[in-house]
């Protein structure tokens, strides 16, 4: 499956956002980057579908422009004006060019989804390979409002349970993209997790 990370090159803070070209071009996630619909519009001028993973607002700032501009299809697990379509635990989408399970992964974000193929988890913020505070297996943030880190756990436990051994490739919602034992990078974040230390010094 061919991604491309449209918010690469973002100066502000944002999401990554990931296009996935393929049988259904899909954008995960629309970011909070001025001139994403652009960085779209470098690899193809018809978006199918955008799948959210979450609401915050580094993941949706851009969402209604690029509605605006590829009318696309959108499955969100909660509402929201530009919603099309409503996911659940245990539903497909099909993203690019694989079927991907619907994971409900709270704890970071009460509306938090993951997506699930043979070969491929765009894991959102429950769970990224590197970021400010680990590398190789960290977590979302759970001290503020509405968060918590135990709903975390259980999300991480449920996503290593529906995630395949043959798992290879890491679309998080931060950090860098990961290519190799997904499994491994994710029961990591787990471990660390469960310590119930906080994730920033500052916490």
């Amino acid at each position: 499956m061919e991604v491309h990370h449209v918010t690469e090159d973002a100066e502000t803070f944002t999401c990554n956002a990931y296009l996935a070209v393929g049988d259904r071009t899909t954008l995960v996630d629309a970011g909070a980057m001025d001139g994403v619909v652009e960085e779209i519009r470098e690899h193809t001028d018809d978006l199918e579908a955008i799948v959210m993973t979450h609401q915050h607002g580094d993941h949706v700032a851009q969402l209604e422009a690029v509605c605006d501009a590829f009318d696309p299809e959108v499955y969100a697990y909660a509402d929201h004006p530009t919603r099309t379509q409503a996911i659940e635990d245990g539903d497909t989408v099909r993203i690019g060019d694989e079927e991907f399970d619907v994971v409900y992964t709270p704890g970071h974000a009460d509306d938090h989804v993951s997506f699930v193929s043979e070969s491929s988890l765009f894991s959102g913020d429950v769970v990224v390979h590197d970021d400010g505070a680990f590398d190789y297996g960290s977590f979302g943030r759970t001290d503020m409002a509405g968060q918590s880190r135990e709903r975390l756990i259980e999300s991480i436990e449920d996503l290593l349970e529906r995630m395949p051994e043959s798992i290879e490739h890491m679309y998080a919602g931060h950090g860098g993209v990961f290519h190799g034992d997904v499994r491994d990078v994710v029961t990591t974040a787990l471990e660390r997790a469960e310590k119930r230390e906080p994730k920033y010094p500052d916490e």
